[in-house]
């Protein structure tokens, strides 16, 4: 990957020039893109999701908000903080990270924040991961084995092994493929821990209320049976690393 970092106008932009030949804040504005199918929940939830293409290249672009009570009054506006302590810089430089480490998540392609005065709002594009589905839809489709519970457990593992928090770990940032290879998306506030931790502990507390909650609104397939073949091939891979 090649880091560059450019300002236009008010945004500030890292990219890596060998996906972009020539940087422009358009590619960050919707408008550009009029015929791209939206994906609202495909990162979470929190922010509008676009599927772009570029230069025969296929993008998602998304747009970051505010979750919880604050995004109810700042919405889409973040407090201005030093350029790398951005949202959209930190997931950015986390991401490049992963594709250092070989870890299966989306590689980055360009992130941006634009200043309004004490404020800021921000955007980041990111490789496609080609033939994805939110592991939510794919339980609600029925077709899931025994071996894609454990491929969850592992998937997550080799983050939490090369010590990676992930700040939302749910069934719907967990993707799967139709090779039944699982992936892991939306890094915002996700972050490289100093040693292992609670922390581990606290993100598979959250995948497995993610997966219960999901069962309570009518999804069936998932009971502790599953949830067993998660732990069995998390633990067999993390050990104590």
């Amino acid at each position: 990957m090649a880091r560059r970092i450019v300002t236009i106008d008010r945004s500030v932009i890292v990219y890596d020039d060998a996906l972009v030949s020539q940087m422009r804040a358009e590619l960050f504005d919707p408008a550009s893109w009029p015929d791209a199918p939206a994906a609202p929940g495909y990162s979470g939830g929190r922010g509008q999701t676009l599927f772009i293409e570029h230069d025969e290249q296929s993008w998602v672009l998304r747009h970051y908000h505010r979750g919880g009570y604050v995004g109810r009054v700042l919405s889409d506006r973040f407090i201005r903080v030093p350029r790398d302590r951005t949202r959209p810089f930190r997931e950015w430089q986390l991401l490049e990270h992963l594709q250092r480490t070989g870890l299966p998540a989306p590689r980055p392609v360009a992130a941006r924040y634009v200043r309004h005065g004490l404020r800021y709002t921000a955007d980041l594009i990111t490789e496609l991961i080609p033939d994805v589905v939110p592991f939510s839809t794919r339980l609600a489709s029925g077709d899931v084995s025994d071996d894609v519970w454990r491929q969850i457990g592992t998937c997550v593992a080799r983050f939490h092994c090369a010590h990676i928090f992930h700040a939302d770990l749910t069934a719907h940032n967990l993707q799967v493929d139709s090779r039944d290879r699982v992936y892991l998306l939306d890094f915002d506030r996700g972050r490289v821990m100093s040693r292992p931790g609670i922390w581990r502990e606290r993100n598979m507390d959250r995948l497995h209320r993610s997966l219960r909650k999901i069962t309570r609104e009518g999804v069936p397939g998932f009971s502790e049976h599953e949830w067993k073949l998660i732990e069995q091939a998390y633990r067999s891979v993390r050990r104590d690393a």
